[in-house]
């Protein structure tokens, strides 16, 4: 990737950090930032082994997927990279689904190339890390970095042992070799006990399995309901989602007498 482009990159993820709420180093919460920019954001658990995510632009909405089932700290990288792809390739067709190959860097395609740039920029910014490092660890060039201190990194910032590594490496603050040490370190203490140690986010190592679905959604499905769309059942599986029941929107449904809807009307309607 070309330098001027990479500055592009730093430019925008910049402006988009500054509207976000910030702990002394990292983002507190980018998720809630994500619906304060206005994006459809939906969380679900899809498994292990599925799709990490998704942006995708349908009419005025923009709509981004994010793979519950995987690590928290590998969720909040997925949905910098799908903010990314927002903020980089609007003015394109925008519809990019990203797996384990793209969101890791491997792919030669320029757009995750860049999408996995500005979302380090975004959670991990050089000044940041710069800061972190001067104040928290002032002797690291002397005496190295410990598997523990990259463990406070990963709290401060809420991003993955591995990408911290990664980040450390790219700015060059650490070596090949030292990384190497860094990783055989953490596979050796394991990353739960390294932030338990260090009485960091303990979360950030572990799937949230959440469920957050737009309230827009359950419009739809109520709507789809009144209007003979799709049977009882099936209301009440996607209130399940939203932790309610019939009772809590019974004033906004319609009686129904004709109990002959069948599944295939709710695929036809969303």
């Amino acid at each position: 990737m070309q330098e001027s482009i990479k500055r592009e990159i730093r430019k925008k993820a910049d402006l988009f950090r500054e509207k976000c709420k910030l702990s002394r180093y990292g983002i507190i919460d980018l998720f809630k930032e994500c619906e304060r920019c206005g994006y459809k954001l939906i969380r679900y658990p899809l498994g292990e082994n599925a799709d990490l995510g998704f942006v995708l632009k349908k009419d005025n909405d923009i709509i981004i997927f994010t793979n519950t089932s995987n690590r928290l700290s590998r969720e909040i990288f997925t949905l910098a990279h799908e903010i990314g792809h927002i903020i980089l390739h609007q003015n394109m067709n925008m519809h990019f689904v990203d797996d384990k190959t793209t969101i890791a860097g491997r792919c030669n395609d320029e757009n995750e190339q860049e999408a996995n740039y500005f979302a380090a920029c975004l959670l991990m910014p050089s000044e940041e890390v710069n800061r972190f490092l001067d104040l928290e660890l002032p002797n690291f060039r002397d005496d190295g970095l410990s598997a523990m201190d990259i463990a406070r990194m990963m709290s401060e910032f809420n991003v993955s042992f591995e990408m911290v590594l990664n980040r450390l490496e790219n700015l060059e603050k650490i070596d090949a070799a030292q990384r190497l040490i860094l990783d055989t370190e953490k596979n050796k203490l394991r990353v739960s006990n390294l932030l338990k140690s260090v009485g960091g986010n303990a979360r950030l190592n572990c799937s949230s399995n959440e469920v957050d679905l737009p309230y827009e959604y359950l419009d739809c499905v109520i709507y789809n309901y009144n209007h003979n769309a799709i049977p009882k059942e099936t209301l009440e599986r996607a209130l399940l989602y939203y932790k309610l029941t019939i009772e809590d929107v019974s004033d906004r449904l319609v009686e129904h007498t004709d109990a002959d809807d069948d599944l295939e009307s709710l695929i036809g309607g969303l």
